[in-house]
């Protein structure tokens, strides 16, 4: 089953290393683990923290143990990150055909992207969240940011005057 969380994409792979850090040594329950990452990483609230928890579990930057979560050894390079991405994360194989389709005439947005995987949105989650397309509209722009943290896509007119739900991309070096 893959992943569906997918938290904003650090500035670097730097940053995700802080967030892998947060993780304790010693294995520790959720809620520990969860407010440990709150305290640390800066994070709003616990719903945050579970998903950078699940998050960095998909990547294989954390471990579950019988015991509790645990920070895995590992270094959270871009190989790994790719990985994560591509074998444990909802719609990344779709994000990646979408990009290989896409051209720096005609990249790929994050609406783009929503569209084209809009109907493989899993079913309970459109009858929770009455607002349930701008939540995976929103998804998508992060999953495309993460996606280019690694190369796996490249922004095309990358500006700061153009909103990450605007930018387009196409596929990256490392496709």
């Amino acid at each position: 089953m893959r992943l569906k969380p997918v938290p904003e994409p650090p500035a670097d792979l730097d940053a995700l290393r802080e967030f892998r850090r947060a993780v304790p040594l010693v294995p520790g329950d959720t809620d520990d683990c969860c407010a440990r990452l709150r305290r640390r990483c800066d994070l709003p609230d616990r719903q945050t923290a579970n998903d950078w928890l699940a998050f960095l579990r998909a990547l294989d930057l954390v471990e579950e143990t019988a015991r509790g979560f645990v920070r895995a050894d590992a270094e959270p390079t871009p190989e790994r990150v790719r990985e994560g991405l591509r074998e444990e994360v909802l719609l990344v194989p779709e994000a990646l055909a979408a990009l290989d389709a896409a051209s720096p005439d005609d990249p790929l947005t994050a609406a783009d992207l929503f569209a084209a995987t809009r109907e493989r949105v899993p079913r309970h989650d459109r009858a929770r969240d009455p607002d349930w397309e701008a939540t995976w509209r929103d998804r998508a722009a992060r999953l495309l940011g993460w996606l280019a943290l690694v190369d796996l896509a490249a922004p095309v007119g990358d500006g700061p005057d153009i909103p990450e739900s605007e930018r387009g991309y196409v596929a990256g070096d490392a496709v």
